[in-house]
């Protein structure tokens, strides 16, 4: 059955002379439910019409379509209910890239429940602050780590959780989730739900502070169909790749929402460890055809090399998560002559900036503002700053911004110190050019002040990140009893180089010629890697610190 335009059900778009997305407003009912308007409702219409492929690192694989996916999301919601899920309740959601999440977040959906997607990498420690900051009462975790073992310990001081089911393994105290769900014959009545009940919860990765807990409402999902159409590309007869374990935000950005709004198909390969070969082995195999992951994966691709593999079948490729150096780019495109779209967004918010479809990238720009956003970049005095000039990105919230978070849970101060003044402020920092494009220069907090210079550290990592002997680096301030602080560049080398001094100037003269002299590191430190959040975004303000007390 022609699918194309289902999506168009839920929204009103319009377009410039060249084609380009310029206008997208969602079409949201009071009761819309993604499990029950979008997925339900495509398996009415076209219940043999493929949905996911599901692969593993083992060889196993399955393939579902929207009818199995409405079979198996109203099997789970009577699970869940029938062990006192309600409408409201946390559930916490540990669950790798195993297909079961699909199942569980539809199935939490339309009880009216709350998902809250976390990773595997969690400790004792993170998982009682998680359980306490949100009052979780249940949970569903992969029996291929050790998180429910630190369940259990969390519990003993959390004492709330009153189901724990087990995916893919059986262990005391456990409910097995496979052997659950095969009691339940599907028999499940829509809820009632609103568009303004919350439906999902997640921890941001906190490069400042403890993390802090962002809602989505069930009108949500409407405005991804910007991103899958219109960043990711994607259409019905897509197969669609997005690396992201379903504990981040990025795996409903790209492997649920927008996708089946398109009536696109997900492709979802089951893997711990990245290992590149693989990655690229797969997605020859499955014939992928539109593909996302943060520059890193690009980079390490790159470095590894992509010679002897058919990437044929893809025809779209797009990146976001952290910024997108130049030189990686230009790589991949000499690789596949697939250009890399760029975007911009936060877990806070659907895509605010990006390199639409239809239009031509700027190696290393963020792309336009996203019309689905009234974007300003404004001074710290709250005015729009010019053209060329660096300002805080920032949404106005007096006109209409859908998918745009309720707040931070429970936290109405620090909901307040993001919204105000007619704006949520991003934190993140940028210019724009001649033409139109963002440039994206750092954390408000990450910009250096140096000898009367404001100083962004993107655009020196980007430099430094063309030069093959640095794989990762970071760029900040350093204290300096003559300049206050200065410029520097904590970097971790590629297996080809040695730490020394020679390199350290060979990489200094580097940054001098291909930027303002003023911006080169004058302190350069090797290390064997750098400090990240668990989400694996660079914590620059560990290695501010650590220098601040040094």
């Amino acid at each position: 059955m022609e699918m194309e335009n289902f999506y168009k059900r839920f929204c009103r778009e319009a377009f410039d002379d060249n084609g380009v997305l310029c206008a997208f407003e969602p079409v949201v009912a009071d009761n819309f439910n993604f499990a029950y308007d979008v997925v339900d409702e495509i398996a009415r219409l076209d219940p043999d019409r493929r949905a996911m492929v599901w692969c593993n690192v083992a060889g196993e694989e399955r393939t579902f379509t929207f009818g199995e996916m409405k079979l198996y999301s109203d099997k789970c919601a009577q699970m869940l209910a029938d062990h006192g899920v309600k409408k409201g309740d946390m559930v916490l959601l540990v669950l790798k890239r195993h297909y079961e999440f699909w199942f569980t977040v539809l199935a939490l959906h339309k009880i009216g429940a709350v998902g809250v997607p976390a990773t595997n990498l969690l400790t004792t420690h993170d998982l009682v602050y998680r359980f306490k900051a949100a009052s979780v009462t249940a949970c569903v975790c992969s029996g291929e780590c050790n998180i429910a073992e630190y369940v259990e310990e969390a519990c003993r001081e959390y004492p709330d959780i009153h189901a724990k089911f087990l995916v893919r393994g059986t262990r005391e105290g456990w409910l097995d989730y496979t052997k659950e769900l095969e009691k339940y014959n599907g028999a499940w009545q829509r809820a009632q739900t609103h568009r303004d009940d919350p439906m999902l919860l997640y921890f941001t990765s906190g490069t400042t502070g403890m993390p802090k807990m962002v809602v989505h409402n069930m009108a949500y999902p409407v405005a991804h169909i910007i991103t899958a159409r219109y960043w990711h590309n994607v259409h019905e007869d897509d197969l669609h790749l997005t690396v992201s374990e379903t504990g981040w935000m990025k795996a409903v950005w790209g492997k649920l929402y927008g996708q089946w709004l398109a009536c696109a198909s997900i492709f979802v390969y089951d893997f711990d460890k990245f290992v590149p070969h693989d990655l690229l082995h797969m997605m020859e195999k499955y014939r992928v055809t539109t593909f996302c992951a943060p520059p890193t994966i690009y980079r390490f691709f790159i470095k590894e090399g992509m010679e002897g593999y058919d990437l044929s079948s893809l025809r779209y490729s797009t990146t976001a998560g952290e910024a997108l150096n130049p030189e990686v780019y230009n790589r991949w495109y000499e690789f596949t002559g697939l250009r890399l779209m760029e975007s911009y967004g936060q877990t806070e918010t659907v895509m605010q900036v990006a390199n639409f479809v239809g239009t031509t990238p700027k190696p290393g720009s963020m792309g336009k503002p996203s019309p689905i956003y009234d974007i300003h970049l404004i001074d710290e005095d709250g005015n729009d700053v010019p053209r060329g000039t660096v300002g805080e990105i920032v949404i106005n919230t007096e006109k209409p911004h859908p998918g745009l978070f309720s707040g931070y849970y429970r936290n109405p101060e620090v909901t307040a110190e993001s919204w105000h003044d007619g704006y949520y402020h991003t934190g993140d920092t940028a210019w724009m050019d001649e033409d139109g494009y963002l440039w994206y220069v750092g954390r408000t907090d990450d910009v250096i002040k140096s000898s009367g210079y404001r100083i962004g550290p993107f655009e020196i990592e980007s430099v430094l990140m063309e030069h093959p002997a640095v794989l990762e680096c970071a760029v900040t301030g350093a204290p300096d009893p003559v300049r206050g602080i200065v410029v520097k560049a904590t970097i971790v080398l590629t297996k080809k180089y040695e730490p020394s001094e020679e390199l350290k100037k060979e990489l200094q003269t580097y940054v001098k010629k291909q930027t303002a002299p003023y911006k080169y590191p004058r302190i350069v430190e090797f290390v064997t890697e750098l400090p990240k959040t668990i989400s694996g975004k660079i914590r620059r303000t560990e290695i501010r610190a650590r220098d601040n007390q040094k």
